[in-house]
């Protein structure tokens, strides 16, 4: 293979202190300290609440803490090595009536470093990554700003029809028994949709692998540190499925293939690792009732192929693989004929983690308006240094890697858009030329 967040934070509190004794955490605290007002940028432009002076104030209350129980510490390692030195009995046993003394005092002193770790982990935790330079200002998706559009959008001599009232005449979608099955949203694909669906991923794989990519099939049930070193805890629990185990269902294989890589030291030499990542998803669309209640555009359940990258810690190599990632999710929509356009999101659309987003956004003929189907992301060293992915350089130093993502192609919901914009006036749909070959077939009727 290595060739191949808004909630109250008190309920992890206990949960995070015995992961984050393993694992690293966030942004580097001598880097916000060297940087407070980068980190206030950061909380004005991504339109978060985060108090960076309350921070400062609790690391330094950290630091003082952190040197007295060591001092008393090394103290006490002095009087042990003393006690065991001492031949004379009362002597001896005047020294252990003090260690017994020093001893309670010693662990005061722990309990109230713990407590004061703890509220250091918490803001730490929350600290959000600093965006690029070039991420536009803005709240709220209204101020994503357009930067690419390519295709021509489809015209047609008759009023196009959405991809349900298509799906259901021609049988390749059942919503009903989807929702009995299933639940809100649920869906069964069926006949040339599930063949749809197979030569869509293989498509997908087929265009990475070629590339350079080394396809995995990664787990959707995850632990809850690789959610929380991925950043999609603890401010987006109320997205996530949870199981009764208390592990989590996750929307994107980007979490299961960090999770992969988790604690590992990798040889530079073999940087950058190029990931095609393929699973089934889980989102709880929290906050979006109401909103594309029916269809295939918003479900719960769907599949990815997921394009991930670990390169080295170089802002230049991060953005040259973000470009590139971006591209090559245009290759498979260009190759599908799909127009689209690209967006930069604005410091308030993006996560905590990111420091820039484009999402691409596909046409869809029914709505008249183009709707978000892949998004690509990088983050620098914020997810590896939490999960602990570093590697070694030329000259042996270790450092941790830059991590990047980007949806390669994510079903059902780029059917809907193949379906509206390859309807035809009698009701079929064409088969885009490039899937002919894995559905065998031209129209679907």
């Amino acid at each position: 293979m290595r060739k191949i967040m808004p909630l109250y934070f008190s309920r992890y509190s206990y949960s995070l202190f015995r992961y984050f004794r393993i694992i690293n955490i966030m942004l580097d605290i001598k880097f916000i300290k060297e940087n407070p007002d980068l980190i206030k940028e950061a909380v004005r432009k991504k339109h978060v609440k985060f108090d960076v002076d309350e921070l400062l104030k609790v690391e330094e209350e950290r630091t003082q803490n952190l040197l007295l129980v060591e001092n008393l510490r090394a103290e006490q390692n002095k009087v042990t090595e003393k006690i065991s030195q001492t031949t004379d009995k009362v002597a001896r046993e005047q020294l252990i009536d003090e260690m017994r003394t020093f001893k309670e005092h010693l662990k005061e002193k722990e309990a109230k470093l713990e407590g004061v770790m703890k509220k250091w982990r918490d803001l730490m935790i929350q600290a959000p990554n600093v965006p690029d330079m070039s991420v536009p200002e803005g709240a709220d998706e209204t101020a994503n700003q357009e930067i690419k559009r390519w295709g021509d959008i489809p015209t047609f001599s008759f009023k196009p029809k959405d991809h349900i009232e298509l799906m259901e005449k021609l049988d390749l979608v059942d919503l009903e028994r989807g929702v009995k099955v299933s639940g809100f949203r649920g869906y069964f694909l069926k006949n040339e949709a599930a063949l749809l669906s197979f030569a869509i991923w293989q498509y997908a794989m087929d265009a990475l692998v070629t590339k350079g990519f080394s396809p995995l099939i990664v787990p959707s049930r995850v632990k809850k540190e690789v959610l929380l070193g991925t950043g999609y805890l603890p401010h987006g629990e109320d997205d996530l499925f949870k199981t009764q185990d208390d592990d989590y269902l996750a929307g994107t294989g980007e979490v299961g293939t960090m999770g992969y890589f988790m604690n590992d030291v990798i040889a530079g030499t073999d940087l950058p690792i190029k990931i095609a990542a393929f699973s089934p998803c889980f989102r709880r669309e929290a906050g979006s009732y109401g909103k594309d209640v029916k269809g295939l555009i918003r479900v719960h359940e769907f599949f990815k192929v997921e394009q991930l990258i670990l390169c080295e810690a170089s802002h230049e190599e991060s953005v040259k693989w973000h470009e590139e990632l971006t591209k090559n999710a245009e290759e498979l929509l260009q190759a599908l004929k799909l127009p689209y356009r690209i967006v930069t999101l604005c410091g308030g659309e993006m996560g905590k983690p990111h420091v820039k987003t484009y999402d691409i956004e596909t046409w869809i003929p029914s709505e008249g308006k183009y709707r978000e189907t892949h998004s690509s992301s990088y983050y620098h060293d914020f997810q590896t240094r939490r999960l602990g992915i570093k590697y070694k350089d030329a000259e042996g130093k270790t450092k941790y890697a830059h991590s990047l993502n980007n949806t390669a192609i994510a079903t059902p919901r780029i059917i809907a858009a193949i379906i509206e914009n390859y309807q035809q006036a009698d009701g079929s749909i064409a088969v885009p030329e490039v899937l002919k070959k894995y559905i065998g077939k031209d129209v679907i009727k």
